[in-house]
């Protein structure tokens, strides 16, 4: 396909960016890192949206009537979202994706891989391509979107043969295969499958074809249960597990449930009370979490406890991709909540494997963008 002024990686006039984390950053793979590794540490395909992100509204809009809001975010979105969430954590991240040739494509562009450390050589500017782009409004907890976009590329956005990585995080369609998937599992990449609300209204398990590759599969309550056709998400996990080893239902404000067949474990944490600004990503951010507390080794209830953490951080800020929490904040935190009076000790010892991951001094935020009012200012000469 042709391309204008960047392909594998690459914009005039500047060199592609390798992926390795900042040296700002906590790399929670460090100790068990060695020559023979492959040189990403995940790797993502999908699409990358323009978010525009309203908050501070009142209420939802009403028809006939024009609402104000308070507060206004600009972030790159879609699979963007996982992709800064898994960078932020100290991940060697991969992303095959379509750009546009619009501006819109070259913030999105610069701000993963020039703001975020994210390997984009195996994405690609489409000439004449709109870049897709939805507005979310956020409200009382809760948001509405509205996306356009127009047909994607004809080509398929990942790679025949995608590259070696550690895992790959996998949407799975119903009724579709995706065969970089099983060209990723036969490489050794272990795979971590999410899924969306099923149109059709079928919710056939047999139709998720791509789950037999799975290592893990992290749908919530409303659909582990339609999938599997039971009344609890307890009993939905126990029931998934018989088709895929590990098995995460996220349970909203009530946390999250886990089994692992493989081990027997099971685990249940409490979600984090905190005052949600914008609930975009947060999904993301979450499976972003479980990921490196997977691929660091970590136990289940410490890798679902990570997850809910760095969930509930990014809801705290505008946007999706740009949301996402680093380990600054995550240090932040915990000394934190180590200095809250009273507090219970049942809650910081759920958290106390963070005792040896975050420094005791402060880490220094690296880029850490967060989503702008406005893109496309002119910068100071």
């Amino acid at each position: 396909m042709a391309s204008t002024g960047k392909r594998n990686g690459r914009r005039a006039g500047k060199e592609p960016v390798a992926g390795p984390p900042c040296p700002a950053q906590i790399d929670p793979l460090a100790a068990l890192r060695g020559p023979d590794d492959p040189a990403c540490d995940v790797y993502l395909t999908g699409t990358v949206f323009l978010d525009i992100v309203f908050t501070g509204l009142d209420s939802a809009p009403v028809r006939g009537t024009e609402s104000w809001a308070r507060g206004m975010g600009s972030s790159p979105g879609g699979v963007a979202n996982m992709a800064t969430a898994l960078a932020r954590l100290g991940l060697r991240t991969s992303l095959a994706a379509a750009f546009g040739d619009d501006h819109y494509g070259e913030y999105c562009w610069d701000a993963l891989e020039q703001g975020e450390g994210i390997d984009l050589s195996p994405s690609r500017t489409v000439p004449g391509w709109h870049s897709p782009v939805t507005v979310s409004m956020a409200y009382e907890g809760e948001r509405t979107m509205v996306s356009h976009g127009h047909e994607p590329p004809p080509e398929e956005p990942a790679p025949d043969c995608p590259p070696r990585a550690r895992a790959a995080v996998a949407s799975l369609t119903p009724g579709r295969s995706a065969p970089w998937i099983a060209q990723a599992a036969r490489k050794g990449t272990r795979i971590f499958g999410d899924v969306g609300w099923d149109d059709t209204g079928a919710w056939d398990l047999a139709g998720l074809h791509d789950l037999r590759y799975c290592e893990a599969f992290l749908p919530n309550a409303a659909e582990a249960m339609r999938y599997t056709g039971t009344d609890t998400p307890r009993a939905a996990a126990h029931a998934l597990a018989e088709h895929v080893p590990v098995v995460v239902v996220t349970l909203g404000a009530e946390g999250a449930y886990a089994v692992d067949r493989r081990t027997g474990e099971t685990a249940s944490v409490p979600a984090i009370e905190v005052e949600a600004l914008d609930p975009t990503g947060a999904g993301d951010v979450f499976v972003a979490g479980f990921v490196t507390g997977s691929l660091a080794g970590w136990p289940l209830a410490d890798r679902l406890a990570f997850a809910g953490l760095t969930a509930a951080l990014s809801v705290q800020e505008f946007g999706g991709s740009l949301s996402a929490p680093g380990w600054a904040e995550i240090a932040a935190w915990w000394r934190r909540v180590q200095s809250v009076r009273e507090q219970e000790p049942s809650a910081l010892r759920r958290y106390g494997f963070l005792a040896g991951l975050v420094p005791e001094e402060a880490v220094r935020p690296w880029p850490l963008r967060r989503a702008v009012p406005t893109i496309g200012f002119r910068r100071p000469a």
